[in-house]
């Protein structure tokens, strides 16, 4: 999405992101729970999964929060830093459906932005999440504040 950097003065309340689809497959839903260590059974195993009363294996919400993640800090660049992430959950995430990421920005406070970011497939909403990340100066570093 962005190979450079934002500054914060390039950024406006109401900006919008870029769409961006993500094919839901078993592979992401399996990689996504051992890569957060989640080992529970309804991530990787379809016959548990079923036997607890869904169709197939779903996504996790760790799973949900790297791509939402990643999603927010390719658009900002690489000078941008998480502070702060709350995710609430809709409908599940099933392999053989897309998740559409969209986000518009929400606030704006000197270098920390606020991202509201929609995830959703073609039952609905799977994830409502609220993004805050800091932009650094990508050519000067941050000086570390000194009180006496």
């Amino acid at each position: 999405m962005n190979i450079g950097s934002r500054r914060p003065d390039e950024i406006s309340v109401g900006d919008r992101l870029p769409e961006l689809r993500i094919p839901i497959t078993r592979t992401l839903i399996v990689a996504g729970a051992l890569a957060t260590r989640d080992f529970e059974d309804v991530h990787h195993d379809p016959q548990r999964a079923i036997e607890r009363g869904t169709p197939d294996t779903y996504m996790s919400i760790n799973n949900t929060n790297g791509l939402v993640s990643r999603y927010v800090t390719d658009w900002a660049g690489p000078a941008a830093r998480l502070s702060g992430l709350s995710t609430r959950l809709g409908v599940p995430n099933f392999p053989g459906d897309t998740m559409t990421l969209t986000g518009e920005v929400t606030a704006v406070d000197g270098d920390t932005i606020t991202v509201a970011v929609t995830g959703a497939n073609s039952k609905g909403a799977h994830a409502t999440s609220k993004v805050t990340l800091r932009l650094s100066d990508p050519v000067a570093p941050r000086q570390p504040e000194v009180t006496a």
